[in-house]
């Protein structure tokens, strides 16, 4: 049994599928309406505050159903600030959310994470050495591929690294996301030590994790990266269950698992360097999400995979909300904050782990 499947049976008891049927559908209503909510509160709150009313004026205004025309300032604020950064937030939670689930649905174990395996971090290597090196090869797009690049590799490398015996171990993936974090650590450092000023500043940026630079030009470089990884996610759905009975168990009932595992791979590593080149390395989103959801709903990944992408972005945004208010006029960085919540859960869950197995596997 693996790690995984023994995690789905603790967290998600057998519950007959009309009851099943009715907490996803609480839990997609109830991530809606947090979304609704959240979209104008964001909008409004911050150094130039807007009501919430006048934020929807304007939105209906600009769409063509009546409102009202607000101020040039505020409209600025609302249109050039406000909204990119709730945008790029809503397609970076849902690109990690989404990852994490399908990541852990892949290795077969729900310790696995973007962040916590590095890939996040070798996807800023790819982008961070591209500011670094000047480099504009591919326009608005060279620091979204180079990050692709990266984490693809890094993913690879983790996947290869990982497998013993036709198995993924935990404590081997553990093992490798730190020495794989260490060394983007330290070519990171090489690129700082060598960068000049203004690449210092954004290599800074790409470490701590922001959204302050938001535009319009990043939300339309990552958005095509998102929209697809987001759209063809859940189509793989109904295998990562077969999948997680065991790969034998699996390819009897005609899933071609290594297939399913390299294509899934390029789907995560697309995500997420979607996610990092733009925001820089935000931890542990997902990790958190897709266990939230796993004990809410159970291991079902038909509703795991779009209500991780979706909880995700509600994550995100409150993140991204609490980050630029809790210290104001001082904003916090975005990736410190979800580091320092979601590390306490991910010590809980591997503690938690390690008592079901009795020690680790």
């Amino acid at each position: 049994m693996t790690v995984l499947e023994e995690t789905q049976q603790d967290t998600a008891p057998e519950t007959p599928p009309r009851r099943r049927h009715t907490t996803t559908w609480l839990l997609t209503v109830g991530l809606v309406v947090a979304l609704l909510v959240l979209v104008p509160v964001a909008a409004g709150v911050g150094a130039y505050p807007i009501p919430v009313g006048d934020v929807l004026a304007s939105v209906q205004h600009k769409v063509g159903f009546g409102g009202t025309e607000l101020d040039r300032v505020a409209e600025s604020v609302l249109w050039n600030v406000r909204f990119p950064r709730i945008v790029l937030a809503l397609l970076i939670g849902a690109s990690l959310g989404c990852a994490g689930a399908l990541m852990q649905g892949v290795f077969g174990n729900p310790l696995a994470e973007p962040g916590v395996i590095g890939i996040s971090s070798g996807a800023a290597v790819g982008a961070v050495g591209a500011i670094a090196l000047g480099i504009n090869v591919f326009g608005n797009w060279t620091v979204t591929v180079f990050a692709f690049v990266a984490g693809l590799a890094t993913v690879l490398l983790v996947y290869v690294m990982s497998r013993s015996g036709g198995r993924t171990e935990v404590v081997t993936l553990i093992l490798t996301g730190i020495a794989v974090n260490a060394f983007a650590g330290a070519v990171i450092g090489l690129f700082l030590f060598f960068a000049d000023t203004a690449a210092i500043q954004q290599i800074t940026f790409w470490q701590l994790g922001s959204l302050a630079q938001a535009t319009w030009p990043k939300v339309l470089a990552v958005l095509p990266c998102a929209v697809l990884g987001l759209v063809v996610a859940p189509l793989y759905s109904r295998r990562l269950d077969l999948l997680a009975l065991g790969e034998r168990p699996a390819r009897h009932l005609g899933v071609d698992v290594e297939r399913l595992r390299i294509l899934l791979v390029l789907v995560i590593a697309l995500l997420t360097a979607a996610a990092v080149s733009v925001s820089g390395i935000i931890s542990f989103v997902g990790l958190v999400v897709p266990h939230l959801l796993r004990m809410a709903a159970g291991p079902g990944h038909r509703f795991l995979v779009p209500g991780s992408a979706l909880l995700g972005a509600v994550v995100l945004l409150a993140a991204d909300l609490a980050a630029r208010t809790i210290a104001a006029p001082a904003e916090l960085p975005l990736g410190v904050l979800t580091a320092l919540l979601g590390s306490p859960f991910f010590f809980w869950l591997l503690r938690r782990t390690r008592r079901r197995q009795g020690g680790w596997a």
